[in-house]
């Protein structure tokens, strides 16, 4: 009986060998097909369409259209600063030339030539010569005003749009918190994953909102830089705009 059991025990454990043989090769290979699947790069934009649809169309779809008008006011006043900028010193110089060559209609024909608001100002001051310097720098105050409107047109969107992201980031959270306490009731259980679902939703448009609201932030800021060193200019310039035309009145 004794040798009957060990030759029964060592067959088992011949048995139980190759099993284990067997399970020894098999993990390594579901280890690299798992390793193969994290090793696999999503594409960026395969990735942002699955965060989009898990966060929500509804709020997410509003969350780009605000981000897609905010660019496009953005650009726009981009593309308007930049032809509007020019070299404010040598229109002046230009100015000054064309007053000791054909008097105020050669400067007017300069200023006419020359586009932005810096011109313009000019322009301005230089119709209304035949009244006085006073009243000439109290046209150039007044138009400088007018062109600074004209520069700021459409700031106010871009804020809106700044401050409109985040809020609709923030409602969808509110409402995708409510979702998941809706699951809780109804599962009668709160386990993580009746929760993560809807946390998961609240999360993303936030996300997102926020991500929008700092993308056009910095264009508003960029934006309003360019209107600063514009304005600089105008002022600069208006001041020696009226030098140049107290000398050329005094001759």
């Amino acid at each position: 009986m004794a040798f009957s059991a060990n030759v029964a025990s060592a067959q088992e454990d011949q048995t139980a060998a190759p099993a284990t043989e067997e399970t020894a090769v098999a993990a390594p290979a579901e280890l690299s097909a798992a390793d193969m699947l994290k090793g696999q790069e999503i594409p960026l934009h395969q990735a942002l369409k699955t965060k989009f649809i898990e966060g929500g169309a509804g709020f997410m779809s509003l969350i780009i259209i605000c981000l897609i008008i905010g660019l496009a006011l953005s650009v726009e006043r981009i593309l308007y600063l930049t032809f509007s900028k020019v070299n404010a010193k040598k229109l002046v110089a230009k100015i000054e030339e064309a007053l000791a060559k054909g008097g105020i209609e050669e400067a007017k024909k300069v200023c006419r030539e020359t586009r932005g608001p810096v011109a313009s100002i000019f322009y301005q001051g230089l119709l209304r010569y035949d009244q006085g310097i006073d009243v000439v720098e109290k046209t150039v105050v007044s138009y400088g005003s007018v062109q600074m409107s004209e520069m700021e047109n459409g700031l106010s969107w871009i804020s809106l749009f700044i401050a409109l992201a985040p809020s609709l980031g923030f409602l969808g959270t509110v409402i995708g918190m409510v979702n998941a306490f809706d699951a809780i009731q109804a599962a009668g259980d709160i386990s993580p994953n009746v929760v993560a679902g809807g946390m998961k939703v609240a999360l993303i448009t936030t996300i997102g909102g926020l991500i929008v609201a700092m993308i056009l932030q910095v264009f508003y800021n960029y934006i309003l830089a360019k209107i600063d060193s514009i304005t600089i200019d105008m002022e600069d310039s208006s001041i020696c705009l009226i030098d140049v035309l107290t000398k050329y009145n005094a001759k």
